[in-house]
């Protein structure tokens, strides 16, 4: 007689119940038809279209068009057949428009983190240096590397100055996001240059939520701090953002985009990036470089929501891009605020830990540059009809 047969996964169901109880759970909740456009659907700041390109009629005449040329998918990796001509067409504008030397483009900003941060700070004797409020894509690069990692305070130069000081002769990468998707607060981009260069470290800048939004017609905040093309520069970026599509790159000195076509694993193994997604990131930052108020607006619009959700008493963080971030008093209540904000038509996202670094939920809205003053207002006053009592309640006792 066999053996009974025992619950390998018993312990997902006490995790489950533990999550329940911290009012943690997450759920898939798919979009329909009806909410993907039309009058009808909702008005969506959850999501990260910052300069409302994704349903662009340029930008989606680009995928399909794309799509039809060189097919659904890449067929495989980048160095083997996935190798489009759109591909290094994307990497040269790419490049171009943010001023540096060459680009490498991924199947995704996640995989142009790790690819990044284990090919550049992957090294037995190396030190990464992180900021606290780094993306979970940083986190992970890091804990994938082969060197130690040092996570310093959050916005802190000082404090990354002091590690780097204690380990003298170390090979040293310090990396942040240039805007940090909790509170959408910016790095002081200018003095951590400042700090690296007098200690010999590279500077690695996840500018997932600058590109499009900040700098000079939107080439991002490491142009707008003037080391776009520095050689001890690195930036990853997005192009499920501003570019409104899929996928990510890395920007840097050639030699460095070189280093990473031969070491950096998820180019090596990974697919390249579907034909589609490169049309239409392409085709999206010809738009930009068209049309580059697109990236001001997006910021004036960011500062209205803000301005209308603190002068009713909300505590939202003071947007330095398109990141608005309103307090919760709890995970709870910040998941009924949203759900609330849904039910009367508006999409925002919700943030609770573990995603939040300082354990405070949060209710994150996300800009558009195409959004009209009208929507700017239904926003806010969704946001505030909604908001739990206690959550004016905390910006009283602030104050």
């Amino acid at each position: 007689m066999p053996l009974a047969c025992q619950d390998a996964f018993e312990w997902i169901d006490e995790e489950a119940r533990r999550r329940e109880r911290a009012g943690l759970v997450r759920a898939l909740r798919p979009r329909g038809a009806e909410e993907a456009a039309g009058e009808d659907a909702p008005l969506d700041l959850a999501g990260n279209d910052y300069l409302g390109l994704t349903r662009h009629p340029e930008v989606t005449a680009a995928a399909g068009a794309a799509a039809v040329r060189w097919g659904a998918g890449a067929t495989g990796s980048r160095l083997v057949s996935g190798t489009i001509a759109l591909h290094t067409e994307l990497e040269a504008a790419l490049a171009r428009f943010c001023g540096f030397e060459a680009a490498l483009v991924f199947s995704s900003g996640y995989a142009a983190n790790l690819a990044a941060l284990t090919a550049l700070g992957g090294h037995q004797d190396g030190l990464v240096v992180s900021d606290a409020g780094n993306h979970a894509s940083i986190v992970d690069g890091c804990r994938l590397g082969r060197g130690e990692t040092a996570v310093v305070p959050h916005a802190d130069p000082e404090a990354v100055r002091k590690t780097l000081a204690a380990h003298p002769g170390r090979r040293s990468l310090v990396v942040t996001d240039s805007v940090f998707s909790v509170d959408g607060d910016a790095a002081p981009l200018g003095a951590l240059a400042d700090v690296c260069r007098a200690a010999g470290a590279a500077l690695l800048v996840d500018d997932a939520h600058g590109l499009g939004v900040l700098g000079d017609g939107g080439r991002g905040a490491v142009h707008a701090a003037g080391l776009a093309g520095a050689p001890d520069t690195v930036a990853t970026v997005t192009l499920s953002k501003s570019l409104g599509s899929q996928g990510g790159a890395v920007l840097g000195p050639a030699r460095v985009v070189e280093h990473l076509v031969n070491t950096a694993r998820t180019f090596i193994f990974d697919t390249g990036l579907a034909p589609a997604a490169a049309g239409a990131a392409l085709a999206a930052l010809g738009l930009l470089e068209r049309e580059p108020e697109r990236a001001a607006r997006a910021r004036e619009v960011a500062s209205a929501l803000h301005e209308g959700l603190t002068a009713a008493g909300l505590t939202a963080a003071r947007p330095d891009a398109a990141v608005v971030s309103v307090r919760a008093p709890s995970p709870e209540a910040a998941l009924r605020w949203a759900a609330d904000c849904r039910a009367a038509g508006l999409l925002v996202g919700c943030f609770r830990p573990p995603s939040v670094p300082d354990g405070v939920s949060r209710l994150r809205l996300t800009a558009r540059a195409d959004l009209t003053d009208r929507q700017i207002r239904t926003a806010v006053h969704t946001v505030l009809a909604t908001a739990p009592t206690a959550a004016r309640r905390e910006t009283d006792t602030a104050s």
